[in-house]
């Protein structure tokens, strides 16, 4: 029997393409930007923290790959608009867009200040919301993808998270309607629903917690690099991924 032609999808070669990941100065972001960073994307670390950031720029760059800091308040749509101007001012282009930068306070909802609440859903919510707003003219005239960063906290709850549920439950509605939007002018937009990772994000608030029972933010960067390859006719909306051992917290 002769043997069946076997056809081959073209994925997207993300060489000399640039990504801006927010929160980028640790933990997921941080991953995301390195692997990024390898796959030969140009990768802008935009974080509140910018001296971090660009310590973690600098070692991205010792490795021989392309980074670059720059500071943002994804809370503030103002800080959003000039990040992205930024970009395409210093860069020329932008081809994707990680919002990673997240925040949360353990409270419960009768001892969760007004400030704390607004803070949350300010970096969580608004924040890829800015982002996006402020990249998409950009991508519609030459294409791209938004990945946003959600949590199994967009799909159950916990006690003492209230704010944190509110906006990540947000930020999966806000995705798929982005995903809707960006479609019929080419821009892709992923959510990651993403179990507990061996982050600082959860470390520095639960430092008991069994690291064996958590993922590694690296995995969960892998799975933001396979939704921006892939091939250009296709978008993946929401993709969950989860540790091997995840019980029902977090």
């Amino acid at each position: 029997m002769a043997e069946r032609a076997r056809r081959h999808v073209q994925h997207v070669d993300l060489e000399g393409q640039v990504a801006l990941i927010t929160g980028a100065a640790s933990g997921l972001g941080l991953a995301t930007a390195k692997l990024l960073a390898s796959q030969g994307m140009h990768a802008v670390l935009a974080d509140l923290d910018h001296a971090r950031a660009e310590e973690s720029a600098a070692a991205i760059r010792g490795e021989g790959a392309e980074a670059t800091a720059i500071a943002v308040d994804v809370a503030d749509p103002q800080s959003s608009e000039e990040a992205i101007r930024q970009v395409m001012d210093e860069l020329g282009r932008l081809d994707a867009l990680i919002n990673a930068a997240g925040v949360d306070v353990t409270a419960s909802a009768t001892e969760l200040t007004p400030e704390e609440w607004r803070r949350v859903l300010g970096v969580n919510l608004d924040g890829p919301f800015w982002m996006s707003r402020a990249a998409l003219p950009v991508m519609r005239e030459q294409g791209g993808a938004i990945v946003n960063v959600a949590s199994t906290a967009a799909k159950r709850a916990w006690a003492n998270a209230s704010a944190y549920h509110a906006s990540k439950w947000g930020l999966l509605g806000l995705s798929h309607a982005l995903h809707v939007e960006g479609r019929e002018h080419g821009v892709k937009v992923t959510a990651i629903v993403a179990g507990g990772m061996r982050t600082p994000f959860l470390f520095d608030r639960f430092p008991d917690l069994d690291p064996e029972l958590l993922q590694d933010p690296e995995c969960v960067a892998e799975t933001i690099l396979f939704a921006l390859c892939q091939p250009r006719d296709t978008v993946i909306p929401e993709l969950t991924v989860l540790p091997m051992r995840e019980t029902s917290w977090p």
